[in-house]
This record gives C-alpha cells, sequence and structure tokens, in this order.
C-alpha cells in the first residue's frame, strides 16, 4: 500500500464527513456519539467485523456513548486507499443506521 501524501490526505478527509487530518500524525480521525452505549458498541462491532475481514484494525476509544477513531496504515506509515475505504465503510454505517 502506498501512503497519501499531505495534499490527497487533506483532499480525501473533505469528502468524508466527520473526518479530519490528525494535527499530529499521518492519520485520519472521526468522533462519534451516538444515543446511548449499546449504539456505540452496536456500531463498533459492525466495524470490527468489516476490520477483521479486511485485516486492517483501527485505533479507537470508547467512552459511554462516544467513539473517537483513527485510521493509518502502520505498515505503509501513514494513510492509504484501505483507511479510505473503512472511513467510507464507517460513514455509510452511520448514515444507513442513523446511530449518531
Amino acid at each position: 500500500m502506498v501512503k497519501l501524501t499531505k495534499n490527497e490526505r487533506a483532499e480525501v478527509v473533505s469528502g468524508l464527513s466527520g473526518w479530519a487530518v490528525c494535527d499530529d500524525r499521518n492519520a485520519i480521525e472521526c468522533h462519534v456519539t451516538f444515543a446511548d452505549f449499546n449504539a456505540a458498541f452496536s456500531f463498533m462491532t459492525a466495524v470490527a467485523m468489516k476490520a477483521e475481514k479486511m485485516d486492517h484494525h483501527p485505533e479507537w476509544f470508547n467512552v459511554y456513548n462516544r467513539v473517537d477513531i483513527i485510521l493509518t496504515t502502520h505498515s505503509a506509515g501513514g494513510v492509504t486507499a484501505k483507511d479510505v475505504d473503512l472511513a467510507k465503510f464507517i460513514n455509510k454505517l452511520i448514515n444507513d443506521k442513523c446511530l449518531s
């Protein structure tokens, strides 16, 4: 996988609702708030299943109804197409299920 340039990362996140380029590293991030813990955990479970199939796992943090997600491809040293694909899946999941 080839990592995206700084300009490519900026272009990608401009087309991904809710995502931003991390200030301190070569990664993209998203912060999502759900109605309750059950909705947040259900979301995380769905993302985990997709991530496992992709063999590409997010860095994330969960407290009650909030999920913070960071995507980067460690083996490439930065954001790649895998991260973009997973971010698009995450956005589709949020939009289709109206979880947030």
